[in-house]
């Protein structure tokens, strides 16, 4: 099998689209011989933040010597991107080998496994196969019936946060979401939870005592003296001073202080991780799509915040870097709550140039154009990225406002093929 038989081979209409439960990973995992128990874990859910506590702990991880897994979705420019061994993504080769081997196991089924389930049982034998000392493991939607959620014996679970996101499979209030994510915790093993918001930690704490898990929760207010540029953000910890990120945005050094409280976690169990490991972890940390700039000239910059939480968060980090506003790019999911969206956005945005995301679930440009003309905000509606890429920078070559994109993560891979595109 070559790779691109592999990726075309995963994404096959053969595999059905979400259909939460456990009973399909469990069956494909012990065809394989259970692969992710031989495994050490740390379990990551939570509405947002995930992606970016795992690539920091990660990064600490194997600055302090051990040989890492992580598994992240979903991936943002490149497939292989979801599987990472060591901070690099799994080869062409390797994801083959791997499809192929997986297989066979799967198509014994009687009931096939949806797509995420067959690339969370490629995950788990790749990170065996790789012998990796701990795996970092994100969560892909909710979380009791998340095929991640196979997991047995994590080292310990983290909760980053409960927001409102994915209703549809997860439940129309903060306390049946935060039920949902909770499904991770497991009998005697560790829970942190980031803290917010307050609706969510009862459901999460009697969770945890239900299951005689130790109980831990993000202390905040050891975060002192944030100082944020577009250099990177720098803030104390505690005791830790003067510890820096190269990731912008506002919520980053709350993320970071969740990964701070996890290393301590894992030093209680056994772990040599040291303040130089942690800092230098902290400053090499690579996460895209996240407040990155993607280009210098003319300077344009990309968030993937595609819920309400979200593109809140990246517009309060938008207003104190560029405080005469934006060039906005902006498309979302039509099953996520635009309006409110694009009120948010309306403040910073300038002008909004609104695409249609190449994806089926994309809302329309011309729709999310006619929220923003509601709110006072000169807009056009565009089919492609590239029509939206030239007039945003049109309009930066008549304003000198800097252009940013905010919403979808599929979005991503887009814009920066345009934009390769356009500089050539």
């Amino acid at each position: 099998m070559t790779y691109n038989e592999a990726i075309k081979y995963i994404h096959s209409i053969s595999w059905t689209g979400s259909r939460p439960g456990l009973e399909r990973i469990t069956q494909l995992c012990e065809l394989m011989g259970n692969p992710q128990d031989d495994l050490t874990i740390v379990h990551v859910a939570g509405t947002n933040g995930k992606g970016s506590f795992c690539a920091m702990l990660e990064s600490i991880l194997r600055t302090a010597g051990y040989s890492t897994g992580m598994f992240t979705s979903p991936f943002v420019e490149h497939f292989n991107e979801r599987f990472c061994y060591n901070g690099d993504m799994i080869s062409e080769r390797e994801l083959a080998e791997i499809v192929q081997y997986v297989r066979p196991f799967a198509e014994q089924m009687d009931d096939f496994p949806t797509e995420f389930e067959f690339i969370t049982a490629v995950g788990f034998e790749y990170f065996r196969r790789k012998k990796c000392d701990i795996v970092v493991l994100e969560a892909g939607m909710g979380g009791r019936l998340d095929s991640t959620n196979v997991v047995k014996n994590p080292l310990f679970t983290m909760i980053t946060g409960i927001a409102f996101d994915h209703m549809e499979y997860l439940g129309d209030t903060i306390e049946k979401i935060a039920a949902e994510k909770a499904g991770i915790i497991k009998q005697g093993r560790p829970l942190l939870f980031g803290g917010r918001p307050e609706a969510a930690k009862s459901v999460i704490q009697a969770k945890a005592e239900e299951k005689n898990s130790p109980f831990y929760l993000t202390d905040t207010t050891k975060l002192q003296n944030i100082d944020y540029s577009l250099d990177g953000t720098t803030f104390d910890f505690g005791d830790l001073r003067a510890l820096k990120i190269p990731l912008l945005s506002f919520y980053q050094p709350y993320n970071a202080a969740n990964v701070l409280t996890a290393v301590e976690i894992l030093r209680e169990d056994g772990l040599t991780i040291s303040e130089e490991h942690i800092r230098e972890g902290l400053a090499n940390v690579k996460w895209k799509g996240r407040f990155e700039k993607i280009c210098s000239s003319p300077p344009i910059y990309f968030d993937g915040g595609h819920n309400v939480e979200g593109v809140q968060k990246t517009v309060e980090s938008i207003a104190h870097y560029f405080p005469d506003g934006v060039n906005l790019i902006f498309g979302v999911m039509r099953d996520k709550k635009y309006e409110e969206m694009v009120a948010l956005c309306a403040p910073i945005a300038h002008k909004a140039f609104c695409v249609t995301v190449n994806n089926p679930r994309a809302m329309s440009g011309v729709n999310l154009a006619i929220e923003f003309g509601n709110h006072s905000v000169p807009a056009a509606g565009l089919p492609n990225i590239y029509q939206t890429l030239d007039q945003a920078m049109t309009a930066h070559k008549q304003n000198g406002r800097p252009i940013f994109a905010l919403g979808s993560l599929y979005m991503y891979s887009e814009l920066k093929n345009a934009l390769a595109d356009e500089m050539k």
